[in-house]
């Protein structure tokens, strides 16, 4: 099941994601792989996000074609998926238009407030920062370190 990423593919469920999901910081394909298959094996949602800032340098569609593959490789995963776009706010609504629905602005307030009333309208959720979060960025193991993560240690 997948919250946040193409709503018209996959529709929002009942599925309460704010309940027992951990986040992680992706970069790559295979951080995502790992991050699913752990919390996949561990039957718990989690939470991808991309690097900060990632809209500026990866853009909306590398991110949706990245989550696009590790939810087709494993569609029992739970995951929300949220794109990073710093205090980008033309990069937000580029992320609407490619059909992301969590995506995180820390700009200007008054902006924020134009674009969640934006995000609204395509039923998305617009984030203000950032949770605590595993960046995998220079782990060696991957899977070592989201499981210890997922689980706690």
């Amino acid at each position: 099941m997948v919250q946040g990423w193409r709503s018209q593919k996959m529709p929002r469920t009942g599925y309460d994601v704010a309940v027992q999901s951990r986040a992680i910081i992706i970069h790559e394909l295979a951080h995502a792989r790992a991050a699913l298959q752990v919390s996949a094996a561990l039957g718990i949602t989690v939470e991808l996000w991309s690097a900060p800032g990632a809209a500026a340098y990866a853009g909306a569609g590398w991110f949706d074609a990245l989550i696009r593959r590790v939810v087709a490789e494993m569609p029992e995963a739970r995951i929300v998926a949220v794109f990073d776009c710093d205090e980008r706010a033309d990069l937000v609504q580029a992320a609407l238009r490619q059909g992301l629905t969590r995506v995180c602005y820390r700009g200007p307030s008054p902006v924020a407030r134009r674009l969640a009333e934006i995000a609204g309208q395509y039923a998305a959720t617009l984030y203000r920062k950032m949770p605590l979060a595993l960046d995998l960025l220079h782990v060696d193991d991957p899977h070592a370190a989201c499981r210890a993560w997922l689980c706690g240690d």
